[in-house]
C-alpha cells in the first residue's frame, strides 16, 4: 500500500513539473520596448526562399506529371483573374540568373521545395520516376554549392500528385503516408549526400484548412468540421514516419537534420487583465501552431483542442470526437520527431472570448470559440491579411521556447506583401517591415530563444496561390507581361543585403543610413522600368 501512495505523490509532483513548464509563458508581459542595436550570434544564417508551383513554371515539361494545383488553378472561378502557375517565373529554365541574384545578397541559405509530380509523375515510385526531373534539382542543388549557398529543401510545398488526389481522396487516407514516404526516401537517395537541412512539410494548416475545410486552396474540397483534422492527422503520421525512415537509414552516412515549417501567427489576449481573453489567445495559438507542434514535441493534440472539439462533437450529438486520436504506440512514434522547428510567421491578431452555439454548424473555426479582432493602427501595405505588428512575433518565439523546451528555430518565412497595379520599386514598408520583425528577433535570441537562421520570404515576386499574381512578395520584382519574366531588384534587397553584411544591426547611425542609400537605387531603376 505504501509503495502505491510513494508513487501518486511522485505522479502528482511531476504533473505540477511539467504542467509549471508549460505555463512558463507569461501572457501579461508587455514587451513592446524600442528598438534595439546589435548583432546576431556569430554563424546566423540569412536567407530567401520560393517553392516549387509558386516559381518553377514549366508545369508539363520534360516529363512533370500534374498537381493538385495544376489542376485546381485550371478551373474557373478559383483563382483571382484565372491566373495560374504554368509558367510563373519560369524558375525552372532561370536557375542560374536566381542564383546569381542569391550571391548578389550574399546569402548564406535558400530554401526551395522539390515538386513531388516533378521527380515521381504520378505519386507512386513503383509507376515512374522522372530522371530528367532528378536533374533539375541535381542542378540547382550543385550550383547553390558552387557558390556557398546552403540548400533547405522542402519535400511538400502543397503540390500533391493529382493522381493520389483521385485514386484515393489525398491527405484524407491514410495511404498517403506510405506515399510520401516513398517520396521522400528517394529524395534522401538522390540528393541527401548534399542537401543537410529537409522540412518535410510547409504549413500543413493550410493545407488542412484551405485544402479540405474552406476549399480554397487546392484540392478544394469543403469537408466542414472533419476534413481538416483527418488531413492533419495523416501529414503528423507522414511528417514522423519520414522523420524515422531519415534517423534509421541516412542520418549516420549523411549527417543531416530533418525538421517541419509550422506557420504562426500570433495571438494576443484583447485584454491582459481578463482570463478569458488569455485563454482564448493561448487557445487560438494551440489551434494553428500547437495542433502540429504539440504532437511532434509531446506526442499528442494540445489538451485543450481535445476538451474543445470533444465538447463540440458531444454537443452534436456525435458518438465520438470529429478531433482523431493517436493510439499510445502512435503517440511514442511521433513524439520527438523534429530536429529544428521551422516557423513560418507574418502577423498578428487581438484574441477575445466568443461562444459559437452548437446548432451553427461544425467546422474548424467555430470550434475554437474565439474572435479574431486587428487593431486599425496596425500598418496593413499589402495584404488584408498582413498587419505589421513586429512585437508579436517576438511573443510568438518565446511562447515556442517555454512550450517545446527551447527547440533549434529557422525561421522558414516572414516578409510583406504589396499589392500595387503599378511597378513599385521604391518599397519603404518592406524595408520597415525587414528592419522591425529582424529587431524583435533579435531580441528573443537576446531572451535565450534559440534561432539558428531567418529566411525572407520570398527572393521573387511569384504565384500567390488563390490570390494568383496580385499580390508581390519577392525581394526581386518580375514582369510577369514579359515572357522573358525579367527580374529587377526592390530597395529592400540593399537594406536587406546590409542587414546581412552587418549581421544585424550595429548601431544606430549606420543603420539610419542604409534606408537612404537603398532608396536612392530604387528611384532610378523605377524610372527605368516605368520607361520600359
Amino acid at each position: 500500500m505504501l509503495t502505491r501512495c510513494v508513487l501518486g505523490a511522485s505522479h502528482v509532483l511531476l504533473l505540477v513539473l511539467c504542467l509549471s513548464a508549460a505555463e512558463d509563458f507569461d501572457w501579461t508581459r508587455n514587451d513592446r520596448g524600442s528598438f534595439y542595436y546589435g548583432t546576431f550570434p556569430t554563424g546566423f544564417s540569412w536567407g530567401a526562399g520560393s517553392s516549387a508551383y509558386q516559381t518553377e513554371g514549366a508545369w508539363d515539361k520534360d516529363g512533370k506529371g500534374m498537381s493538385i494545383w495544376d489542376v485546381f488553378s485550371h478551373k474557373k472561378g478559383k483563382i483571382f483573374l484565372n491566373d495560374t502557375g504554368d509558367s510563373s517565373c519560369e524558375g525552372y529554365y532561370k536557375v542560374k540568373d536566381d542564383i546569381s541574384l542569391m550571391k548578389e545578397l550574399k546569402l548564406n541559405h535558400y530554401r526551395f521545395s522539390v515538386s513531388w509530380p516533378r521527380i515521381m509523375p504520378t505519386g507512386i515510385k513503383s509507376d515512374h520516376v522522372n530522371e530528367k526531373g532528378i536533374k533539375y534539382y541535381d542542378d540547382l542543388i550543385n550550383l547553390l554549392l558552387e557558390n556557398k549557398i546552403t540548400p533547405i529543401v522542402t519535400l511538400y510545398h502543397w503540390d500533391l500528385p493529382q493522381v493520389l488526389q483521385e485514386k484515393y481522396g489525398g491527405w484524407q487516407n491514410i495511404s498517403m503516408v506510405n506515399y510520401f514516404n516513398d517520396f521522400a526516401s528517394l529524395c534522401f537517395e538522390r540528393f541527401g549526400n548534399r542537401v543537410k537541412y529537409w522540412i518535410t512539410f510547409n504549413n500543413p494548416w493550410s493545407v488542412a484548412v484551405e485544402g479540405y475545410e474552406t476549399g480554397e486552396h487546392a484540392p478544394g474540397l469543403r469537408l466542414k468540421g472533419t476534413g481538416a483534422y483527418k488531413a492533419a492527422h495523416h501529414i503528423i503520421k507522414a511528417h514522423a514516419k519520414v522523420w524515422h525512415t531519415y534517423d534509421t537509414q541516412w542520418r549516420n552516412k549523411q549527417k543531416g537534420l530533418v525538421g517541419i515549417s509550422l506557420a504562426a501567427d500570433w495571438g494576443e489576449p484583447v485584454d491582459i487583465t481578463n482570463q478569458k481573453d488569455i485563454e482564448a489567445a493561448e487557445r487560438y495559438v494551440q489551434f494553428y501552431l500547437g495542433w502540429f507542434a504539440t504532437p511532434i514535441f509531446h506526442g499528442d493534440y494540445p489538451q485543450v483542442m481535445k476538451d474543445y472539439i470533444g465538447k463540440k462533437s458531444a454537443q452534436q450529438g456525435l458518438g465520438s470526437s470529429r478531433l482523431p486520436t493517436f493510439s499510445s504506440q502512435e503517440k511514442s512514434y511521433i513524439k520527438g520527431t523534429c530536429d529544428f522547428l521551422g516557423i513560418g510567421h507574418f502577423t498578428t491578431r487581438y484574441i477575445t472570448q466568443k461562444n459559437f452555439p452548437s446548432n451553427r454548424g461544425n467546422s474548424y473555426f467555430t470550434d475554437r470559440d474565439l474572435a479574431e479582432l486587428v487593431d486599425p493602427r496596425w500598418p496593413d501595405p499589402g495584404s488584408e491579411w498582413l498587419y505589421s505588428v513586429p512585437w508579436g512575433f517576438r511573443r510568438l518565439l518565446n511562447f515556442i521556447k517555454t512550450q517545446y523546451g527551447n527547440p533549434m528555430i529557422y525561421v522558414t518565412e516572414n516578409g510583406v506583401s504589396e499589392k500595387m497595379l503599378c511597378t513599385e520599386l521604391c518599397d519603404d514598408w518592406r524595408i520597415q517591415y525587414l528592419k522591425d520583425y529582424i529587431n524583435e528577433m533579435l531580441k528573443a535570441i537576446k531572451d535565450g530563444v534559440n534561432v539558428k537562421g531567418y529566411t525572407a520570404w520570398s527572393l521573387l515576386d511569384k504565384f500567390e496561390w488563390d490570390e494568383g499574381y496580385s499580390e508581390r512578395f519577392g525581394l526581386y520584382y518580375v514582369d510577369f507581361r514579359n515572357k522573358n519574366k525579367p527580374r529587377y531588384p526592390k530597395a529592400s534587397v540593399q537594406y536587406y543585403k546590409r542587414i546581412i553584411s552587418s549581421n544585424g544591426f550595429p548601431n544606430q547611425r549606420e543603420v539610419e543610413n542604409w534606408k537612404r542609400k537603398a532608396t536612392e537605387t530604387c528611384s532610378s531603376s523605377n524610372q527605368l522600368l516605368a520607361a520600359g
